[in-house]
């Protein structure tokens, strides 16, 4: 039977992380991979997780399921994170999932099983998953221009022009926050039109929230997304705490909803929960038992804040010091948008060929597409990257 299966394209950045790890040379360095990473090359585990999940092995009692719908404690904390208290929150259910990816997955069933003929609307660029986790769940996909390349910077003209073909019943999907790939983000004032196209279409907003806290602030990573929960009538919103909590592996996320009243946000979690139910049966525990003790902890979640607040400090400084070395090196200023655009990446104008050099001559991985882990890059030896990109695009 299975010798009948075609053979599956390998996933690019699964595909890098196994060539990057069979790599002998001493000196490589993994620019692709989106996780975050110290001084020191590592993602460690957070000093408020490391002590909540001290203070979980002494007081956790029981290991029994915790239902679809997963810990509602927790699910209210995310909820309170993203969205704040100014907002009708009889709107809003959630559950918990196992990631980001888990609520993207599910939220993308229940849409489907909602408006099975609407297009969903995708930016161009993405997240890379975006696309094989929409058409698994037998979405129609449409791109619509996000970014662009020549000057670095969001395109805007272009993401409206793209959206004025939008159906009523239509799904948009939006990044919230440090756009995966290019770390370009919307203004306030292009997420209030885009709230107004929503209305006028009247399609519903798909929010993907994987980096709230990456790129300006907790608060103000969150405010564009916020603006459209209190201007349009529905939207759903997938959210993660991979990478601001670094609970990559024990999948921790939520899946929310926003409806037009209390009545029809109960119908969409009651699909939710039936949902998951097929998928996955419920999600685990562990890591949404963790964060929901640190965020009921004022001295954990203070600790936890001041770490978050470490890391984006640290990747802002990164950017402004590989921007200056990549201008010194270059004599140009072609470079300079490293530094003002957001959260773990941005993505170099390099070619195949660019991508295949440095990582045969000089050991640095970086995605097919130029996507550059701004995390990833080391605390020393910035300049010597940049003369070798520098080179490579000369030659």
């Amino acid at each position: 039977m299975f010798e009948a299966l075609p053979a599956s394209a390998p996933d690019a950045i699964l595909a890098l992380m196994t060539e990057f790890r069979a790599d002998e040379r001493p000196n490589k360095m993994d620019l692709g991979v989106g996780v975050y990473k110290d001084s020191k090359g590592q993602t460690a585990i957070m000093r408020a997780v490391k002590l909540a999940e001290k203070k979980l092995y002494d007081e956790q009692n029981t290991k029994n399921y915790v239902g679809p719908a997963g810990d509602q404690v927790f699910c209210g904390f995310i909820r309170e994170l993203i969205l704040g208290q100014d907002y009708d929150q009889t709107r809003a259910r959630s559950v918990q999932t196992p990631g980001g990816s888990g609520a993207l997955r599910v939220l993308s069933d229940m849409l489907h099983s909602v408006s099975p003929d609407a297009t969903t609307w995708v930016p161009d660029p993405t997240w890379p998953n975006h696309i094989p986790m929409l058409t698994a769940a037998h979405h129609k996909l449409e791109r619509y221009r996000y970014y662009d390349s020549a000057n670095n910077k969001v395109d805007f003209d272009g993401m409206m022009a793209s959206l004025s073909n939008a159906k009523e019943g239509d799904v948009l999907l939006l990044h919230g926050c440090c756009h995966n790939p290019t770390g370009s983000d919307m203004s306030l004032d292009q997420w209030q039109a885009v709230a107004d196209l929503v209305n006028k279409h009247k399609i519903i907003p798909f929010v993907d929230m994987a980096y709230q806290g990456f790129g300006v602030g907790l608060e103000e990573d969150a405010a564009g997304l916020r603006l459209l929960v209190n201007n349009v009538p529905e939207l759903v919103i997938a959210a993660s705490c991979s990478k601001n909590l670094a609970l990559y592996r024990d999948r921790v996320g939520s899946a929310i909803v926003i409806g037009a009243n209390a009545s029809a946000a109960d119908l969409a979690q009651s699909r939710l929960t039936t949902t998951v139910r097929a998928n996955y049966s419920m999600p685990p525990d562990h890591g949404a038992a963790l964060t929901a003790m640190i965020f009921k902890d004022d001295s954990l979640k203070a600790i936890w804040m001041e770490e978050l607040n470490e890391m984006r400090t640290r990747m802002q400084r990164l950017r402004r010091e590989f921007a200056d070395a990549l201008r010194k090196r270059s004599n140009s200023d072609k470079f300079d948008f490293i530094a003002e655009q957001r959260g773990m990446f941005s993505r170099l104008p390099l070619t195949k060929e660019h991508i295949d050099r440095l990582r045969d001559e000089s050991a640095i991985y970086i995605v097919g597409d130029g996507r550059l882990n701004v995390a990833g890059l080391p605390d020393d030896g910035l300049d010597d990257l940049a003369e070798k990109i520098v080179a490579v695009m000369s030659d």
